[in-house]
């Protein structure tokens, strides 16, 4: 039985790759020959697995001085105005239960930003009431935070700790046509920096949101079929966008 054989090249253009040694190579072709038969192959991928912190630097360069120190405690000015005109951030939380990645969006400046900066605030609206993020705040504050601004490439960061607020004087002042968030996200801030924009150059985020919506992508309704057999698609969207409107507050 023959084994089958991929070759996967590898060009190195990192500027890190300037040595001579064999996991560093500059401006050459790198072969790499997995043997994929069975666990054999299962093996051979595990070697290929990093597996201490230590073997990072043999494959990235040490980031400069400039980005070290881009990281501070607190929101300083050019941070509050970045809040200030994002629509939309994903926050990121965890528990023994797993991890939690969720989107949130609502107005320009629907973060607020305490004056000590320290502090932010953040109006859960209503949703599909799995709230996956809050149940994880509860068990672990732990929170990572980046907002996004259409149209601008750069990206903001908030790390932190959290915890779930009902004051009702918070929640007043979040309210929408006299709609009060079920809940406020406080977030104690630990470290807040700007991001650099190249992975939102390289994906033309913006430019390709600019278009209809692409053929082929599945919709709600898609997805409620392919997990309940017999759902009409269609129906189910035009049901749910009759009703979006008046259930997003």
């Amino acid at each position: 039985m023959l084994t089958p054989v991929f070759r996967i090249e590898l060009y190195a253009e990192s500027s890190i790759f300037q040595s001579a040694t064999p996991s560093r190579l500059a401006g050459q072709v790198v072969h790499l020959y997995l043997k994929l038969a069975g666990t054999q192959g299962m093996e051979g991928l595990e070697n290929t697995t990093v597996t201490a912190i230590d073997q990072l630097a043999t494959l990235y360069a040490r980031p400069s001085e400039r980005v070290l120190r881009k990281e501070i405690d607190h929101v300083d000015a050019m941070g509050r105005a970045f809040i200030a005109a994002s629509p939309f951030l994903i926050l990121a939380t965890g528990s023994t239960d797993g991890l939690d990645c969720s989107p949130k969006g609502d107005k320009p400046g629907f973060v607020q930003v305490e004056d000590d900066g320290r502090t932010l605030l953040i109006p859960d609206r209503r949703g599909n009431n799995r709230i996956d993020s809050i149940k994880n705040v509860v068990e672990d504050p732990r929170v990572a935070l980046i907002f996004l601004v259409p149209g601008a490439n750069e990206t903001y960061r908030v790390n932190g700790r959290a915890r779930v607020s009902v004051d009702p004087v918070l929640k007043q002042r979040f309210a929408v046509d006299g709609k009060e968030p079920t809940t406020v996200i406080v977030v104690a801030v630990e470290q807040a920096f700007q991001h650099c924009p190249k992975a939102l150059v390289r994906s033309d985020l913006w430019k390709a949101g600019r278009g209809d919506r692409p053929k082929g992508v599945p919709t709600l309704g898609d997805f409620a079929a392919a997990r309940a057999p017999g759902t009409d698609s269609s129906a189910y969207d035009a049901d749910y966008a009759r009703r979006m409107p008046s259930e997003l507050y």
